[in-house]
């Protein structure tokens, strides 16, 4: 076969390839929360089915993506893990602003992460955008006879929080993680206007370093508290 027809054979494969990641939506997802709370371990059992019994902390940000399908339609996600050092802060608040959805996690275990929580809204409120759907999650469900945060404390909480969901979850028993991501994508959807599904969302993927932009003065108000 001739250089020149396997060059053009190539080039139809490589268009048809473009043309189907064309038509994946695109979500931006951020995990935010307390340093070893588990972050980045629901981050990867959800989209590489793994556990790390001891995980490095993230530095900066870290990311994957992984492809859903929900309501008929192929949604790309990125999912952002966040450093949960307040040293990173400057660096991690820039990723709030294109989140259509923020999963902020404490450790069930640890109450200082829970008592952590009202820093956490604090950065969601300044930075993310009024419409992002937000979850709360109480993460490492597996060591519960270490349990020092009740559910109906976590329950309490998100009731406080206007529209945010609440679950509790295990990464490392894989309890509740596909649940959790599954249950975000599909409230952001549910909210999403169609224009909106097939303009935006089918943009290219989204800056691994996008500007910062100037948060709004006064959050938004945000409906009743909902669990997984």
């Amino acid at each position: 076969m001739p250089p020149t027809h396997e060059k053009a054979i190539a080039g139809q494969v490589l268009s048809k390839r473009a043309i189907q990641r064309g038509k994946e939506r695109q979500l931006h997802i951020i995990i935010i929360g307390s340093r070893g709370v588990g972050k980045t371990s629901l981050m990867e059992r959800f989209t590489d089915d793994t556990f790390c019994e001891a995980c490095k902390s993230t530095v900066g940000v870290d990311f994957k993506i992984k492809t859903v399908e929900l309501r008929g339609k192929k949604i790309r996600l990125q999912i952002w893990d966040t450093a949960g050092q307040e040293r990173f802060n400057s660096i991690t608040s820039a990723y709030y602003r294109s989140a259509k959805g923020i999963i902020l996690v404490y450790d069930i275990t640890k109450k200082e992460t829970f008592d952590d929580l009202p820093k956490w809204m604090k950065m969601i409120d300044k930075y993310a955008s009024e419409d992002a759907e937000l979850l709360l999650v109480g993460n490492k469900l597996d060591c519960e006879t270490d349990r020092e945060i009740s559910r109906q404390q976590g329950e309490k909480f998100a009731q406080q929080i206007t529209g945010m969901r609440f679950c509790e979850a295990s990464a490392k028993d894989n309890f509740n993680v596909d649940e959790i991501f599954l249950k975000l994508v599909d409230d952001i959807l549910k909210k999403m206007p169609l224009d909106i599904l097939r303009n935006e969302l089918s943009n290219s993927i989204l800056s691994l370093q996008p500007e910062p932009e100037i948060p709004p003065e006064l959050p938004p108000p945000r409906p009743h508290v909902r669990c997984c």
